[in-house]
């Protein structure tokens, strides 16, 4: 049956009992009371975090923190917690992690509640869908005598102000989305990873043709959909589909065209449908066993994710960073460049500068930034950056990544396009990508809906 309406993320999740309770992946963790000193000098709030542990310029608080991704990041920041806990005795972190699906309901649930963690792991577009007001989290800047924001750059930080034009959070990275290519299955193939639209297109005949029909060269899920077509659209028009005074730049007819391309993908076996991926039962590429054995070949993922899909493929098979192609109909390869992920402290913390001395220690203290190294990237800190370069700790994957993200990057991405009502568990992508790879909706009805909800964000 098709489905006209859907609801906006909160309202489709207030029947969930979870309001404040730990995830499966919390711990606590345990408080070590030995105090490690700082490896280097940063200047200052940076460089006053060893004079703080001596004189105890803090409280004697237990604080949480929060956090959603992979194994690998779960492991590195747990190790900077620890560390953390070691050099300032007193001070006991509580964490909560676990991954990406179902997270956001979650801690929207807990912002509305007033039941957040004190420090707070967030996206970009949760200031405006979370904290409307300017009332979910705090201004950092009020708790600059323990956290050093002349580490960023102004612009970086100008564009994490709340409706208040409070700095609502600390932007950890830019961020941008590249394909990685599973060698191994492309060598299988007897062909060359994709560095263009028309290279891709003739990987899935000759994926089908030469490995079988379970195989495909790039598998793409509700969110990837949108971020391709959004390459495909602003590539061919020369403009953002959202412009920084929140309208939309494409028409309905427009957004059609970038539905028809998603399908033809679909229809000429380059990527699996919805249903084939529903059916995997994963939750993620990285735990779906088709990504792992090489059936999917290929991802569209942000340039600080490769850790945990190297990770997943083991030695086994060889994952290399791709191209952003060039010939999708426009002059430019249509990406956008972003604020990956960020810190932020919630209003509702009874101990805010406990838990700015704890987001401090994570990105910029030389002992928390080799810990966490790039697990979310890499890093905007100026001194996160200075000290994983100097120890030869940038990533090479995630740094190549980076590199032809921002080299490609032209676009402006408003976080409006992340909106719940778009992005959410019950949002238009959802709805629309899955709607029409089921057969429920052709792309004109597909076209309409994301036309309607684009407009309702936006008003």
């Amino acid at each position: 049956m098709k489905k006209k309406c859907f609801g906006m993320l909160l309202a489709s999740v207030m029947g969930l009992s979870f309001l404040g309770g730990c995830a499966s992946g919390t711990q606590t963790a345990v408080q070590d009371s030995q105090t490690t000193a700082a490896d280097a000098e940063t200047g200052g709030a940076a460089a006053d975090t060893t004079a703080a542990a001596e004189g105890k310029d803090y409280e004697n608080v237990t604080i949480r923190f929060d956090w959603w991704g992979g194994d690998a990041r779960h492991e590195a920041t747990q190790k900077a917690v620890d560390a953390f806990m070691a050099k300032y005795p007193g001070i006991t972190v509580e964490v909560n992690f676990g991954a990406w699906t179902d997270w956001e309901t979650a801690r929207a649930l807990e912002y509305q509640s007033g039941t957040g963690s004190d420090l707070t792991q967030i996206n970009f577009s949760w200031i405006p869908d979370y904290s409307a007001d300017g009332s979910t989290f705090i201004d950092l800047r009020t708790v600059s005598d323990v956290l050093d924001l002349s580490q960023y750059g102004e612009e970086y930080l100008a564009m994490c102000e709340d409706v208040k034009g409070g700095l609502a959070g600390i932007p950890i990275a830019m961020t941008g989305r590249i394909f990685y290519w599973d060698k191994t299955t492309f060598d299988e193939a007897g062909i060359e990873t994709p560095a263009s639209l028309a290279e891709l297109r003739e990987a899935g005949k000759i994926f089908k043709e030469r490995l079988g029909d379970d195989y495909y060269p790039l598998a793409l899920g509700y969110y990837d959909r949108a971020i391709f077509m959004l390459f495909y659209l602003q590539s061919k028009y020369g403009t953002e589909i959202i412009s920084p005074e929140n309208t939309l730049n494409f028409t309905k007819e427009q957004l059609k065209e970038g539905l028809d391309f998603i399908q033809s993908l679909e229809d000429d076996h380059v990527i699996p449908s919805i249903k084939t991926i529903d059916g995997d039962g994963a939750k993620s590429f990285d735990v779906n066993e088709k990504f792992i054995d090489g059936r999917y070949a290929g991802i569209l993922e942000w340039d600080s994710a490769p850790a945990k899909f190297k990770s997943a493929l083991g030695d086994a098979r060889e994952l290399v960073v791709g191209e952003e192609f060039t010939d999708l109909g426009g002059a430019t390869a249509g990406v956008f460049s972003k604020v990956s992920m960020m810190y932020a402290i919630t209003s509702t913390s009874k101990h805010p500068r406990e838990a700015a001395m704890l987001l401090n220690f994570l990105v910029n203290d030389p002992e928390g930034i080799k810990l966490i190294g790039t697990q979310r990237g890499i890093p905007l800190s100026k001194i996160a950056y200075e000290t994983l370069e100097k120890e030869g700790k940038l990533e090479a994957t995630s740094l190549e990544a980076y590199n032809k993200v921002m080299t490609a990057a032209g676009y402006y991405f408003s976080p409006k396009f992340d909106d719940a009502a778009l992005k959410g568990d019950n949002g238009a992508y959802k709805e629309v990508f899955g709607g029409i790879s089921y057969g429920d909706y052709d792309t004109e009805e597909g076209a309409q809906i994301l036309f309607d909800t684009f407009e309702s964000v936006l008003q």
